[in-house]
C-alpha cells in the first residue's frame, strides 16, 4: 500500500505515516510546538521489591524474562562503551534463542561492534533500529533489507521522543561500568570505565522496565550516581560488559594533515579576529582530528589574551581537561568523555561534570544549553549553496554516519563548519544536499583550506571580519573550485521506496532517504 505523502518546510516529500504511526511534517524551525503532558511510565510499588534492595538477578536472560519480554517491544540501549560494547548484542541473541520477533532497538547510537545484529535482522528477531547507525547497518538499511523503516533522531530528539511519548521503551537495559545491588550506577570505576553515562537518563526515567548490567558490583550507595536506584529493577552482574581499548581510544590525535591543520588554523584565526572568542565564552567542539587542532589553537589565543571559557560542554577530550586543569576553562559539563583523560578527570575533578544530555539537548524543555553556546564546532558529510547540511549520507546516498548531537548543536549563536573542500575527490559543497540534516539558516560559517564563507543571513559577520585579512569567499566561489579540481560527482539514484525517516529535534520529518538504485 503506498504511503501518503506531502512537501515539507524544506520542500521535501516526507511521509504522513512511518511503520503505521502519524508523522508530522517539518513545519520550520521553531514552528512546531508540543502539546500535552510528558510520557509516565507505570507507577511501581517498593512492595515489589526487596526491603533489603538487593536487585541481582543470575543472568540478564532473567532479567529479560522478568521483564516480561516479548514480541514488538522497543529495548533501549546507549552508547557509552562505543565500539567496546559487549552487552547490546547479547540483548538480541538471547531474545532469538527465546523465539521472540519484530523487536525495536531503540540505541542512542550503533558502532562497528554491532554488525552481528544483522543476522537478527534477517531473522525477524529485529523489525527495525530507531536510532543513529552507521557503517555495515547503515549500508543494509541502504539496501531495503531491513523489515521497519528506520528513524533518525539526534541525541536531543531521542530524548523529546521519549519525554512525548513518541517512543515508548518496554525495556532499557544500561550497562554501567559501577553499579550497585540497589540499581545506583556510575561511568566510572571500574574495568570498563566510560566516564558518564549522560545518554542514558531519559532511558531510566521513562522506560517501563529498567535493567542495570555491571561488571563491577560495589558497595550501597555508588556514588555519585547517574542512574539512581529506585528507577531500576534489576542489576545483573557479568563478567564483561566492553572492551576497555574500544570504549576509549587512549589517545585521541591531532590531524597531522597540513590541509586540514590549515583548516584550523584559519578557525581559530576567524573566531578571534571576529570577535566571536572571548573572555567568558563558552564553547563546545569534537573530538576530530581537526577539531582537536583548533582547540589547542584556541587555548593559546586564551592563554594569550589572559582570557578564561566559563565552560566546555562535552564530548570531553584530553585537550579540554588541559584547558580546565591550566585554568582556560572554569567548567567541563560532560555528557561523554572520548579517552582515557577525560575519564581520569571526571572521577576527580570536580569542575569536570557529568552533565546528560536530557538536560543539555532537550528541544521541549524550559530551555536549552546549546542556546546559550557561543561558538559550536560541527562537522558534515556535504553543505548545500544554501548552507543546508547532511550528516548522515554521503553523495553515494548510502546511509553511513549518525545525526548524534549535530542538529541540536545548531541552536548555538554562531555554529562553524570546519571542512575540506572535498574528500576522496568528492566536493563536499553540492548544490543540493543528498539528506536534509539541518536548515541553512542555522549554520553560519564554512571554513575551507581554500576560504571562508559566511551565511549571507550573518550580516554581522562579514562585516566583523571584512578587513581581517583573511581568505572570504562566496559558498559559490568555493563550490566551483572543488569542482574545477574534482570535476562534478554523479548524483546518488534512488529507488521510490524510503527505508529511513530524518526527525528533526521537534520530532517533525525534515527528510528521509531511499533505497539505493543498485
Amino acid at each position: 500500500m503506498a504511503i501518503s505523502t506531502v512537501i515539507n518546510a524544506a520542500g521535501r516529500s516526507v511521509p504522513l505515516e512511518i511503520n503505521n504511526k502519524p508523522a508530522i511534517p517539518f513545519k520550520g524551525v521553531g514552528k512546531h510546538k508540543p502539546y500535552g503532558n510528558k510520557y509516565g511510565p507505570p507507577v511501581p510499588s517498593s512492595t515489589d521489591f526487596p526491603e533489603d534492595g538487593n536487585k541481582v538477578v543470575s543472568s540478564l536472560e532473567e532479567a529479560l524474562l522478568r521483564c516480561g519480554l516479548m514480541d514488538g517491544m522497543t529495548i533501549s540501549t546507549h552508547h557509552h562503551l562505543r565500539d567496546g560494547d559487549l552487552i547490546s548484542n547479547k540483548i538480541f541473541e538471547i531474545a532469538s534463542v527465546l523465539g521472540v520477533k519484530d523487536l525495536v532497538w531503540f540505541p542512542s547510537a550503533s558502532f562497528p561492534c554491532n554488525e552481528p545484529l544483522i543476522k537478527y535482522l534477517e531473522k525477524g528477531t529485529i523489525n527495525r533500529i530507531e536510532g543513529s547507525m552507521n557503517g555495515p547497518l547503515g549500508r543494509f538499511v541502504s539496501e531495503g533489507r531491513m523489515k521497519g523503516t528506520a528513524v533518525l533522531r539526534s541525541h536531543g530528539g531521542r530524548v523529546q521522543a521519549i519525554q512525548d511519548g513518541e517512543v515508548k521503551i518496554d525495556i532499557a537495559v544500561l550497562v554501567a561500568p559501577s553499579a550497585d545491588r540497589f540499581g545506583n550506577a556510575r561511568g566510572t570505576g571500574g574495568p570498563s570505565a566510560c566516564g558518564v553515562l549522560g545518554y542514558a537518563k531519559a532511558d531510566s526515567l521513562y522506560a517501563d522496565k529498567v535493567i542495570v548490567v555491571t561488571d563491577n558490583l560495589v558497595e550501597l550507595p555508588c556514588f555519585p550516581m547517574e542512574i539512581e536506584g529506585n528507577y531500576v529493577d534489576y542489576v545483573v552482574v557479568t563478567d564483561k560488559i566492553g572492551i576497555p581499548e574500544k570504549i576509549v581510544s587512549g589517545t585521541t590525535q591531532i590531524t597531522k594533515s597540513p590541509d586540514r591543520l590549515l583548516i584550523a588554523e584559519l578557525t581559530a584565526a576567524f573566531l578571534e579576529k571576529s570577535g566571536i572568542l572571548k573572555d567568558g565564552v563558552t564553547m563546545q567542539a569534537g573530538a576530530g582530528g581537526t577539531s582537536l587542532a583548533i582547540a589547542v589553537f584556541l587555548n593559546e589565543i586564551l592563554k594569550k589574551k589572559g582570557w578564561k571559557s566559563k565552560f566546555g560542554f562535552g564530548g570531553s577530550t584530553r585537550y579540554m581537561v588541559e584547558m580546565l586543569e591550566q585554568g582556560q576553562m572554569g567548567y567541563i559539563l560532560d555528557a561523554q568523555a572520548f579517552d582515557l583523560e577525560a575519564v581520569i578527570s571526571v572521577g576527580k575533578n570536580p569542575n569536570h561534570v557529568p552533565y546528560p544530555v536530557f538536560n543539555a539537548y532537550n528541544f521541549h524543555s524550559k530551555g536549552n544549553l546549546t542556546s546559550m553556546m557561543d561558538i559550536m564546532i560541527l562537522g558534515a558529510t556535504e553543505v548545500d549553496l544554501n548552507f543546508n547540511g547532511n550528516v548522515v549520507t554521503h553523495s553515494d546516498g548510502y546511509l553511513l554516519h549518525g545525526i548524534g548531537g549535530w542538529q541540536n548543536c545548531l541552536h548555538a549563536r554562531n555554529v562553524i563548519l570546519p571542512l575540506p573542500l572535498f574528500r576522496d575527490r568528492i566536493p563536499v559543497i553540492v548544490d543540493e544536499v543528498t539528506t536534509l540534516c539541518g536548515p541553512g539558516e542555522m549554520i553560519d560559517v564554512i571554513i575551507t583550506e581554500r576560504g571562508i564563507a559566511i551565511n549571507p543571513l550573518r550580516q554581522d559577520l562579514i562585516d566583523g571580519v571584512r578587513h581581517s585579512g583573511l581568505p572570504l569567499k562566496s559558498i559559490q566561489e568555493l563550490k566551483a573550485e572543488a569542482e574545477r579540481i574534482c570535476g562534478k560527482p554523479a548524483k546518488a539514484r534512488f529507488e521510490e521506496d524510503i527505508v529511513a525517516a530524518i526527525k528533526w529535534v521537534d520530532g517533525t520529518v525534515i527528510d528521509v532517504i531511499r533505497k539505493i538504485k543498485v
